[in-house]
This record gives structure tokens, C-alpha cells and sequence, in this order.
């Protein structure tokens, strides 16, 4: 066997080979390297930015969430308030016609109490005068010659007075 074939000593083909992989690995560290580290911090950057977009919106949507939230519950909260007011005006409104109602009732059954009470009057006041005219005309039969109305007025006038309060008493006690 001869030395040449034996693999662990080197040879200039060893040498050879390990200068051209040095050549290369300098080739690779001072040309290669820094630009592949530039564009690796670059996008690592990119990816870091992208991570704090990420976050800003995320926290933004959620204060979007809270502040819709809040806005929800607002114009719930005044739509309640709406219904309670429109509630309170129907009420109101309600109780303004009950009363407008109970004043114009008021108002007819007094109007009526007073028409009942003067047409009353009149059918006593006819009643009364005719009464009187008969009463005369009686008595001028009776006693067979006229009466001097001017004289006997007062004597009328207690009858009618008299009669009056009758028919006062008697309308009164009777219900309409």
C-alpha cells in the first residue's frame, strides 16, 4: 500500500479544496450575508409592524364594540324614555277629554235644569192666570155681579200665591 492512498493524509488536493471553500465562504459572508441580513431584518420590520397594526386595530375595534355598545344602550335607554313620555302624554291627553267631556255634561244638564225650571215658571205663571181669570169669573157667577179687580188683587194674589206654593211642593217631591 502506498502512502497516497491513505485519506487522512492531506494531500494539495485537500488544500486546494479548502481554499476554494474558504474563498467562498468569505465571497459568501462579505457579499451575501449582509444583504440577506438587511432583507431579514427588513421584513422581520415588516412582520413587526404588521403585529402592532394588527394590535392598534384590534384594540380599535373593540373600543368600536364598547363605544357601539354604549351607543345601544343610549338609544335604548332614550327609546324608553320616548315610550314613558308618549305613555304620560296619552295620559294627559286622556284625562284632558274626560274632563272637557264631564264639563260639557255639566254644562247640558245644567242648560236642561234651567230650561225644565223656566218652562216650570211659564206653566205656573199661565196656570196661576188662568186660575185667577176663574177664580173671578166664579165668583162673578157666585155672587152675581162683577168684581172691582183693582180692590180684590190682594185676595188674587194670596190665592195664587197659595196655589204656587202647591204646585212648587208637589213638582219637587215628584223625581223627573
Amino acid at each position: 500500500m502506498t502512502a497516497s492512498s491513505n485519506f487522512l493524509i492531506p494531500n494539495a488536493t485537500l488544500i486546494v479544496e479548502i481554499v476554494a471553500f474558504l474563498i467562498v465562504l468569505g465571497f459568501l459572508a462579505k457579499y451575501v450575508l449582509p444583504v440577506l441580513n438587511k432583507t431579514l431584518e427588513e421584513r422581520q420590520e415588516q412582520i413587526g409592524s404588521a403585529l402592532e397594526a394588527a394590535e392598534t386595530a384590534r384594540s380599535e375595534a373593540a373600543e368600536a364594540s364598547h363605544q357601539r355598545q354604549e351607543t345601544l344602550d343610549e338609544a335604548r335607554r332614550q327609546a324608553r324614555e320616548i315610550v314613558a313620555s308618549a305613555n304620560k302624554a296619552a295620559e294627559r291627553i286622556n284625562a284632558q277629554a274626560e274632563e272637557r267631556g264631564r264639563l260639557e255634561y255639566d254644562r247640558l244638564v245644567a242648560r236642561a235644569d234651567a230650561e225644565i225650571a223656566g218652562a216650570r215658571q211659564r206653566a205656573v205663571d199661565e196656570v196661576s192666570s188662568k186660575v185667577g181669570a176663574l177664580v173671578i169669573s166664579v165668583a162673578r157667577q157666585v155672587i152675581g155681579r162683577e168684581i172691582d179687580e183693582a180692590s180684590h188683587r190682594g185676595l188674587i194674589d194670596e190665592a195664587v200665591a197659595a196655589l204656587r206654593g202647591s204646585v212648587g211642593t208637589s213638582s219637587n217631591g215628584t223625581s223627573n
